[in-house]
């Protein structure tokens, strides 16, 4: 009978062009040489906890049970921060504890958080600035191996987690949200889902306009191809949100807007 194995995914700040990622994987091969990596996104943008907790929330679930999600967005290494295991439903989850998570805990029911203190299973000695090294890859080695959680550290249940901006009510038939993220595409990615305003996501909406910057979006398409050239229209994303797009092109540069910018709906 084959050894139980977990499969392993990485989500970091790293990027492409350092040997942080390569170094990580070096260190679990050489825990467990027939580990299985995947790479969810290196390219999460500096230090940003929010864009690091959206990348991982909407790619997780889509992998087998059991298997294992090492995501490390870090501004706070090499101090008092705790290097965390959370079991949350059908998976695992190796991370800093500063909030990276939040979204995880947020769909999740069953969550269950250990402060990893067994420091037999890092690298040592350990670097103040790359724990992704020297911690969470070889924990994550060992847990591919199929090492009891157990063995990591003991529960806790003060572990840091933020909420997500959430849209508001800000008047009669008002809405307002924000840009939560663009994508590489240039697409304005809001806060905004179909449970905040039913009525904008149905067939045939009532008139509405959006304000983003100084653009008015009176126009919801089901596709991005559905747009004509140049015009710029809000659809439904796969992420669940409220996306202002243009096909072809990138929203951000024609309206001139980015992450953090106010969305106002308003209702005729």
């Amino acid at each position: 009978m084959a050894p139980f194995q977990r499969m392993v995914t990485l989500t970091t700040d790293f990027g492409i062009t350092e040997h942080y990622i390569g170094a990580m994987k070096g260190v679990i091969y050489n825990v467990n040489p027939a580990a299985q990596i995947v790479d969810i996104s290196n390219s999460v943008h500096s230090y940003d906890l929010l864009d690091g907790a959206l990348t991982l929330a909407q790619a997780y679930s889509y992998y087998p049970p059991n298997t294992l999600h090492v995501i490390v967005v870090d501004p706070g290494v090499g101090t008092a921060r705790r290097p965390i295991l959370a079991t949350c439903g059908k998976y695992l989850f190796l991370a800093p504890d500063n909030g990276v998570l939040s979204l995880v805990y947020e769909r999740e029911e069953a969550v269950s958080v250990r402060h990893i203190t067994s420091q037999h299973y890092f690298l040592q000695p350990i670097s103040n600035t790359f724990h992704g090294r020297d911690i969470f890859a070889p924990v994550a080695g060992w847990l591919s191996k199929g090492v009891d959680t157990e063995k990591f550290g003991e529960v806790i249940t003060d572990f840091v987690r933020f909420t997500a901006p959430k849209p508001k009510l800000a008047g009669d038939n008002l809405f307002k949200g924000i840009v939560i993220k663009v994508d590489k595409f240039g697409n304005l990615i809001t806060n905004i889902t179909p449970h905040d305003m039913p009525q904008l996501f149905t067939p045939d909406p009532p008139a509405f306009k959006i304000f983003v910057g100084k653009a008015e979006i009176t126009k919801m398409r089901a596709t991005y191809a559905e747009g004509a050239p140049g015009e710029v229209f809000a659809v439904l994303g796969s992420m669940g949100f409220l996306e202002i797009v243009t096909n072809r092109g990138s929203a951000q540069s024609s309206i001139g807007v980015g992450k953090g910018s106010e969305v106002g709906i308003k209702l005729e």
